[in-house]
């Protein structure tokens, strides 16, 4: 029986997880999703969140090794939680997410890759500590292979994004932690070439295809579910 942690990523919360845990559990495993400060449920003002706030939001709820699941900027989440305790850290899996080297934030992933669809989306607060995603985006850039009510799901529950974790320079993760990669490979907010590239020296058998979009786990939550139970028998 493997232990997973569920990280989302920006404006997202533990709900977008609701489809996996369950699965999870029926496989035997131990599975909690949790809200980041700032997001769901919690009640941290985002403009006042950073990525140190993440990482110990995280760190907080590991009390034994742990698999650390993030999606999109959860990427960064759990590179900064595995960073700072690897002895606590079974694996890390990035689920069409940003993968970052030592010394690179999500912003200059964003920036490399161009992202023109993510960028098209996000509107930033007029103080630009946080940002939200324009409306009429949420169908076509980030659940166009979803559920129909899938956007009406989300629209009842993203919140504002802290700016502050996405512009923090990544830690150097230990080489000892094993990462697996979840390549989506119709996503249309981080390019499935861009999540190759950042997985262009990672062993082949850790980079795991799926042909969705950029939230799995609302348009096939029963693959994803599978390819985290493979990864939690080979750890």
């Amino acid at each position: 029986m493997a232990r997973f942690l569920l990280i989302h990523g920006s404006n997202h919360g533990a709900w977008c997880w609701r489809d996996v845990l369950p699965r999870l559990h029926t496989a035997g495993h131990q599975a909690e999703a949790i809200d980041l400060p700032g997001a769901g449920d919690d009640p941290t003002p985002p403009e006042t969140v950073t990525l140190d706030d993440y990482r110990d939001a995280v760190l907080a709820r590991l009390d034994q090794p742990t698999i650390l699941v993030g999606h999109s900027l959860g990427g960064i989440t759990i590179t900064a939680a595995g960073a700072a305790a690897p002895d606590r850290i079974a694996a890390l899996v990035f689920v069409a997410a940003w993968a970052p080297r030592a010394g690179e934030a999500a912003r200059d992933l964003r920036a490399r890759y161009g992202c023109r669809t993510l960028m098209a989306a996000i509107r930033r607060s007029d103080d630009r500590k946080t940002s939200s995603f324009a409306d009429e985006a949420l169908g076509p850039a980030f659940y166009h292979d979803c559920p129909p009510e899938t956007v009406d799901l989300a629209r009842a529950h993203l919140t504002p994004q802290p700016m502050a974790p996405g512009a923090a320079p990544a830690a150097a993760l230990p080489a000892q932690i094993p990462r697996h990669y979840v390549l989506c490979s119709e996503d249309r907010i981080i390019p499935a070439a861009a999540q190759a590239d950042m997985t262009r020296d990672w062993p082949p058998d850790h980079v795991h295809p799926m042909a969705c979009g950029h939230s799995p786990f609302f348009a096939d939550p029963g693959k994803l579910a599978e390819i985290l139970i493979q990864i939690a028998e080979t750890t």
